[in-house]
Protein backbone atom coordinates (compact mmCIF):
# COMPACT_ATOMS: atom_id res chain seq x y z
CA UNK A 1 0.00 0.00 0.00
CA UNK A 2 1.15 3.36 -0.94
CA UNK A 3 -0.33 5.31 2.16
CA UNK A 4 0.18 4.83 5.88
CA UNK A 5 -2.26 2.51 7.78
CA UNK A 6 -4.04 5.23 9.70
CA UNK A 7 -5.97 3.74 13.34
CA UNK A 8 -7.20 6.05 15.22
CA UNK A 9 -7.57 5.16 19.43
CA UNK A 10 -10.02 6.52 21.35
CA UNK A 11 -11.14 6.85 25.38
CA UNK A 12 -13.70 8.53 27.36
CA UNK A 13 -13.09 10.96 30.17
CA UNK A 14 -14.77 11.41 33.81
CA UNK A 15 -18.31 10.61 33.81
CA UNK A 16 -20.90 10.60 36.97
CA UNK A 17 -19.61 8.27 39.08
CA UNK A 18 -16.28 7.94 37.51
CA UNK A 19 -14.17 10.86 38.19
CA UNK A 20 -10.90 8.75 36.87
CA UNK A 21 -10.99 6.84 33.50
CA UNK A 22 -8.36 4.86 33.28
CA UNK A 23 -9.21 4.80 29.27
CA UNK A 24 -7.43 8.32 28.60
CA UNK A 25 -3.73 7.45 30.38
CA UNK A 26 -4.23 4.09 28.10
CA UNK A 27 -5.14 6.08 25.37
CA UNK A 28 -1.79 8.52 25.71
CA UNK A 29 0.27 5.46 26.10
CA UNK A 30 -0.44 3.64 22.71
CA UNK A 31 -0.37 6.44 20.47
CA UNK A 32 3.04 7.10 21.74
CA UNK A 33 4.14 3.32 21.11
CA UNK A 34 6.91 2.58 18.57
CA UNK A 35 7.84 -0.73 17.45
CA UNK A 36 9.16 -2.23 13.79
CA UNK A 37 5.45 -3.79 13.49
CA UNK A 38 3.70 -0.05 13.20
CA UNK A 39 6.13 1.38 10.63
CA UNK A 40 4.12 2.68 7.93
CA UNK A 41 1.40 2.91 10.60
CA UNK A 42 -0.21 6.61 11.79
CA UNK A 43 -1.39 6.40 15.55
CA UNK A 44 -4.23 9.03 16.38
CA UNK A 45 -5.79 9.55 19.80
CA UNK A 46 -8.76 11.23 20.85
CA UNK A 47 -10.47 11.12 23.95
CA UNK A 48 -14.21 12.12 23.71
CA UNK A 49 -15.90 14.07 26.79
CA UNK A 50 -18.81 11.74 27.37
CA UNK A 51 -21.75 13.08 26.72
CA UNK A 52 -24.28 11.65 23.45
CA UNK A 53 -23.80 15.03 21.46
CA UNK A 54 -19.93 14.92 21.23
CA UNK A 55 -20.12 11.53 19.86
CA UNK A 56 -22.55 13.00 17.12
CA UNK A 57 -20.35 15.98 16.16
CA UNK A 58 -16.39 14.50 16.76
CA UNK A 59 -16.58 11.00 15.61
CA UNK A 60 -18.09 12.09 12.06
CA UNK A 61 -15.50 15.02 12.00
CA UNK A 62 -12.53 12.64 13.05
CA UNK A 63 -13.83 10.16 10.59
CA UNK A 64 -13.44 12.65 7.64
CA UNK A 65 -10.35 14.48 9.02
CA UNK A 66 -8.20 11.51 10.00
CA UNK A 67 -9.39 8.99 7.75
CA UNK A 68 -8.52 6.15 9.94
CA UNK A 69 -8.90 3.10 8.65
CA UNK A 70 -9.65 1.07 11.59
CA UNK A 71 -11.16 2.27 15.03
CA UNK A 72 -9.92 1.10 18.38
CA UNK A 73 -12.28 2.25 21.36
CA UNK A 74 -11.84 1.95 24.76
CA UNK A 75 -14.08 2.47 27.29
CA UNK A 76 -14.63 1.93 31.56
CA UNK A 77 -16.62 -0.84 33.02
CA UNK A 78 -16.04 0.02 36.88
CA UNK A 79 -17.90 -2.93 37.82
CA UNK A 80 -15.81 -5.39 35.74
CA UNK A 81 -12.52 -6.64 36.83
CA UNK A 82 -11.46 -8.53 34.00
CA UNK A 83 -10.87 -6.98 29.77
CA UNK A 84 -14.17 -7.45 28.17
CA UNK A 85 -14.33 -7.23 24.15
CA UNK A 86 -17.98 -5.92 22.77
CA UNK A 87 -18.87 -7.82 19.91
CA UNK A 88 -21.98 -6.16 19.23
CA UNK A 89 -23.91 -2.69 20.08
CA UNK A 90 -27.13 -3.18 21.46
CA UNK A 91 -29.73 -0.90 20.09
CA UNK A 92 -30.61 0.76 24.09
CA UNK A 93 -30.22 4.02 25.36
CA UNK A 94 -30.21 4.32 28.91
CA UNK A 95 -32.67 7.54 30.26
CA UNK A 96 -31.62 7.14 33.95
CA UNK A 97 -28.40 7.85 33.48
CA UNK A 98 -27.32 11.43 32.82
CA UNK A 99 -24.24 11.98 31.01
CA UNK A 100 -20.81 14.28 32.04
CA UNK A 101 -23.22 17.57 31.19
CA UNK A 102 -25.88 16.23 33.39
CA UNK A 103 -27.97 15.86 30.27
CA UNK A 104 -30.44 12.59 30.05
CA UNK A 105 -31.23 10.63 26.73
CA UNK A 106 -35.26 10.94 25.65
CA UNK A 107 -34.87 7.30 23.75
CA UNK A 108 -34.22 4.22 24.78
CA UNK A 109 -33.28 3.25 21.43
CA UNK A 110 -31.03 4.38 18.91
CA UNK A 111 -32.80 3.40 15.98
CA UNK A 112 -36.29 2.52 15.73
CA UNK A 113 -37.02 -0.74 15.06
CA UNK A 114 -33.35 -2.11 14.58
CA UNK A 115 -31.26 -5.00 15.38
CA UNK A 116 -28.32 -4.79 17.11
CA UNK A 117 -24.97 -4.44 15.20
CA UNK A 118 -22.26 -6.67 15.51
CA UNK A 119 -18.63 -5.74 15.29
CA UNK A 120 -17.20 -8.88 13.00
CA UNK A 121 -15.38 -11.92 13.66
CA UNK A 122 -11.78 -9.80 13.96
CA UNK A 123 -13.28 -9.24 17.95
CA UNK A 124 -12.18 -13.17 18.43
CA UNK A 125 -8.74 -12.11 17.11
CA UNK A 126 -8.63 -9.49 19.18
CA UNK A 127 -9.28 -11.31 22.04
CA UNK A 128 -6.64 -14.24 21.28
CA UNK A 129 -4.20 -11.34 21.06
CA UNK A 130 -4.63 -9.88 24.62
CA UNK A 131 -5.02 -13.22 26.09
CA UNK A 132 -1.56 -14.14 24.82
CA UNK A 133 0.13 -10.93 27.44
CA UNK A 134 -1.58 -13.39 30.16
CA UNK A 135 -5.06 -10.91 31.67
CA UNK A 136 -7.87 -12.01 32.04
CA UNK A 137 -10.21 -10.82 28.54
CA UNK A 138 -13.25 -12.42 27.57
CA UNK A 139 -15.94 -12.00 25.13
CA UNK A 140 -18.97 -9.87 26.19
CA UNK A 141 -22.22 -9.48 24.33
CA UNK A 142 -23.54 -6.63 26.06
CA UNK A 143 -21.85 -3.23 25.55
CA UNK A 144 -24.96 -1.29 28.29
CA UNK A 145 -26.98 1.16 27.76
CA UNK A 146 -24.44 4.32 27.98
CA UNK A 147 -22.31 6.32 25.99
CA UNK A 148 -19.62 2.62 25.30
CA UNK A 149 -22.52 1.22 23.25
CA UNK A 150 -23.66 4.68 21.94
CA UNK A 151 -20.51 5.02 20.25
CA UNK A 152 -19.64 1.53 19.37
CA UNK A 153 -23.24 1.86 17.49
CA UNK A 154 -22.29 4.95 15.52
CA UNK A 155 -18.81 3.37 15.05
CA UNK A 156 -20.18 0.30 13.05
CA UNK A 157 -22.81 2.38 11.69
CA UNK A 158 -19.47 3.62 10.21
CA UNK A 159 -17.88 1.13 8.66
CA UNK A 160 -21.06 -0.07 6.82
CA UNK A 161 -20.10 3.32 4.45
CA UNK A 162 -18.27 2.92 1.87
CA UNK A 163 -15.49 6.16 2.74
CA UNK A 164 -15.84 4.68 6.57
CA UNK A 165 -13.22 2.66 8.43
CA UNK A 166 -12.60 -0.93 7.26
CA UNK A 167 -12.62 -2.52 10.78
CA UNK A 168 -13.78 -0.92 14.21
CA UNK A 169 -13.29 -3.06 17.84
CA UNK A 170 -14.35 -1.76 21.41
CA UNK A 171 -12.89 -2.93 24.53
CA UNK A 172 -14.05 -2.39 28.00
CA UNK A 173 -11.46 -1.93 30.76
CA UNK A 174 -11.36 -2.38 34.54
CA UNK A 175 -11.10 0.22 36.99
CA UNK A 176 -7.71 1.04 38.08
CA UNK A 177 -6.20 3.44 40.77
CA UNK A 178 -5.08 7.23 39.30
CA UNK A 179 -1.24 5.94 40.06
CA UNK A 180 -1.60 3.18 37.66
CA UNK A 181 -2.00 0.17 40.65
CA UNK A 182 -4.56 -2.32 40.51
CA UNK A 183 -7.82 -1.56 42.82
CA UNK A 184 -7.76 -4.71 44.81
CA UNK A 185 -12.00 -4.76 45.55
CA UNK A 186 -12.31 -4.03 42.19
CA UNK A 187 -9.81 -5.99 39.70
CA UNK A 188 -5.89 -6.91 40.00
CA UNK A 189 -4.70 -5.23 36.63
CA UNK A 190 -2.90 -2.60 36.59
CA UNK A 191 -2.38 0.24 34.18
CA UNK A 192 1.02 -1.26 32.61
CA UNK A 193 -1.14 -4.81 31.75
CA UNK A 194 -4.01 -2.57 30.45
CA UNK A 195 -0.87 -1.16 28.21
CA UNK A 196 0.71 -4.99 27.40
CA UNK A 197 -2.92 -6.10 26.65
CA UNK A 198 -3.91 -3.05 24.44
CA UNK A 199 -0.51 -2.96 22.64
CA UNK A 200 -0.93 -6.64 21.41
CA UNK A 201 -4.34 -5.93 20.71
CA UNK A 202 -3.29 -2.47 18.39
CA UNK A 203 -0.61 -4.71 16.43
CA UNK A 204 -3.18 -7.38 15.62
CA UNK A 205 -5.85 -4.87 14.43
CA UNK A 206 -3.03 -3.59 12.31
CA UNK A 207 -2.37 -6.86 10.65
CA UNK A 208 -6.30 -7.50 10.19
CA UNK A 209 -7.06 -3.80 9.36
CA UNK A 210 -3.94 -4.51 6.66
CA UNK A 211 -5.55 -7.32 5.20
CA UNK A 212 -8.91 -6.03 4.81
CA UNK A 213 -7.53 -2.39 3.18
CA UNK A 214 -5.47 -4.99 0.58
CA UNK A 215 -8.57 -6.71 0.10
CA UNK A 216 -10.93 -4.15 -0.98
CA UNK A 217 -8.03 -1.95 -2.99
CA UNK A 218 -7.83 -5.78 -4.91
CA UNK A 219 -12.08 -5.81 -5.54
CA UNK A 220 -11.59 -2.58 -6.57
CA UNK A 221 -9.72 -3.27 -9.71
CA UNK A 222 -12.21 -5.55 -10.91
Amino acid sequence: MGEALRILITGFGPFPGAPFNPTTPLVKRLTQLRRPALDGVTLSGHIFHVTYQTVDRELPDLIKRLRPDALLMFGLASRTAHLRLETRARNAVTTHLPDADGNRAQKASIVRGADALVFGPHTANLLQAARSTGIDARLSRDAGAYLCNYLSWRAIEATQQADGPALASFIHVPLIARDGTARDATSDITLEQLVDAGEAMLMEMVKLTRRAVMHDQNLAQY
